[in-house]
């Protein structure tokens, strides 16, 4: 059995490598931290499509292989170390606590993340107020979603942190940094702040990390 530690390639500011920090925290498994610092174009360079021919992060090295993609990342932990589980045992409530992390992994992440705004500005010419109307926008929509659905638990998908709060936490970050107004998602600023109280979630955040400091 390959006993070598875990391998984490990240950037302190990637939202999705927050997500994968999460989850290693709330399992409790310890790992090493491979910073990649994507305003340089390190993602870009053949060294790292090496390890990850996508060229993004995060990309975490596992018994010789490297798996790519952030929930495909927190799926394999969920199964190689089964507690505390991520999402709920009940098919029905894993599939809605499944739907609500997939709305901000895959409907709202993505067109605000660092490349596709990179495109907006140097190829389209889009500009700055464009952009960040942009952002505004699509973050809105998905968040408007999430706020209608929380529920009235204390967490995302039931009684304990899962999936769905490791995506929203880094989510939130986000939209801070894009000067997103959240005054109209008082559920999951809620949830947020019970998140960020557990170590696990406050340990990962962007701001504790050694290299948050590189710009």
């Amino acid at each position: 059995m390959d006993t070598s530690p875990l391998r984490l390639h990240d950037y302190w500011r990637s939202s999705a490598s927050f997500r994968v920090r999460i989850a290693l925290n709330l399992k409790g498994v310890p790992y090493q931290s491979v910073p990649v610092d994507l305003l340089s174009g390190a993602q870009r360079r053949p060294a790292y499509r090496g390890i990850n021919p996508q060229g993004l992060v995060p990309a975490l090295e596992v018994a010789g292989a490297t798996i790519g993609q952030s929930l495909a990342i927190i799926d394999w932990l969920d199964h190689a170390y089964p507690q505390p589980p991520l999402l709920p045992a009940d098919p029905l409530e894993r599939a809605r606590a499944m739907s609500s992390a997939l709305l901000i992994a895959c409907d709202i992440h993505p067109i605000n993340n660092l490349r596709v705004l990179r495109w907006l500005k140097d190829d389209l010419r889009v500009g700055e107020a464009e952009r960040l109307r942009w952002v505004a926008h699509w973050i809105d929509a998905g968040l408007a979603v999430l706020e209608s659905q929380t529920g009235g638990g204390p967490f995302l998908a039931g009684d304990l942190p899962g999936l769905p709060d490791i995506c929203l936490v880094p989510q939130l970050y986000n939209a801070r940094r894009w000067d997103v107004c959240l005054d109209f998602y008082p559920a999951l600023l809620a949830i947020e702040a019970r998140c960020l109280a557990i170590p696990a979630f406050a340990e990962a955040h962007p701001d504790r990390l050694p290299d948050a400091a590189i710009l």
